[in-house]
């Protein structure tokens, strides 16, 4: 089966944003297939495929490419979007508790892109969407792992849009603010706490739980999403949420030592 239809390939699409997501590429025409690493007991809304899909595992990837290239024909666009949290001092965390954030933040987003990549080259189109996060822009502090997961993330997109524009693929980066997703609930524990950061951790927690909770609904980034897949001259980046814009011009633009300390403030730390 093939289809004349635009084929979008979502990752992580089996609830909050990459649900989102699907759905509204969907509505904008698109062949939806999204992913999650178990699908059984999920039924897809309309115009969706969900497919099984574990972004750290390299046959997993390359057998769910493999599958919708066959089936849909082409993949056109690309969006990275599985990913999960992590709350904790940077101590908290072995070594290999670390390694398993960057294999689905960081390599699980470089597998898919290595798998679909030389697809769109060979047919001089395509877009690759990778769902950042103002964290990717803004160093969070009890989220060192977290944050530095999508800085990589932010790194890797940025120069590969150049080194593939010339064969008539781009890679654009979504910035989200705070979204109300499952990801203070799902997010990684720390496997080795130490005590000393037990108080400033549990604040932490809160106040993700507190943003997570009055967090704009995941729609507001597929809407971005759509505008990176369709836009005919798409931006490197693109903010999705209220507060994003502002974080990301704050960040850019603040004094480093006003920025400092109100970051601090916002995540109640001592001076």
């Amino acid at each position: 089966m093939t289809t004349i239809r635009p084929v979008a390939l979502v990752t992580g699409g089996a609830s909050g944003i990459g649900s989102s997501v699907g759905l509204a590429l969907r509505d904008a025409g698109y062949e939806v297939v999204g992913t999650s690493r178990r699908t059984s007991g999920i039924t897809p809304p309309p115009g969706v495929t969900l497919l099984d899909l574990d972004v750290a595992d390299d046959e997993s990837v390359a057998a769910a490419v493999e599958q919708v290239i066959g089936r849909f024909g082409r993949i056109d666009v690309l969006v990275n979007n599985a990913g999960v949290g992590f709350i904790g001092a940077a101590e908290d965390s072995s070594v290999s508790n670390d390694q398993g954030v960057f294999d689905i933040n960081v390599f699980g987003l470089i597998r898919m892109t290595k798998a679909v990549l030389p697809h769109m080259r060979s047919r001089g189109h395509g877009r690759i969407i990778n769902i950042s996060s103002v964290g990717g822009l803004v160093p969070m502090p009890y989220m060192a792992i977290y944050s530095a997961s999508k800085h990589a993330v932010e790194g890797y997109s940025e120069s590969l849009d150049h080194e593939v524009r010339e064969h008539g693929v781009r890679v654009l980066l979504i910035e989200p603010s705070w979204i109300k997703t499952g990801i203070d609930v799902n997010s990684v524990k720390p496997d080795a706490p130490v005590q000393v950061y037990a108080e400033r951790r549990r604040a932490a927690e809160q106040l993700l739980a507190d943003s997570v909770a009055n967090g704009e609904d995941p729609a507001v980034v597929a809407k971005v999403v759509v505008a990176a897949a369709t836009d005919k001259n798409p931006k490197l980046r693109y903010a999705a949420g209220a507060l994003a814009p502002r974080i990301g011009a704050f960040r850019r633009f603040a004094p480093s030592g006003v920025f400092d300390r109100q970051l601090r403030k916002m995540s109640k730390l001592t001076s």
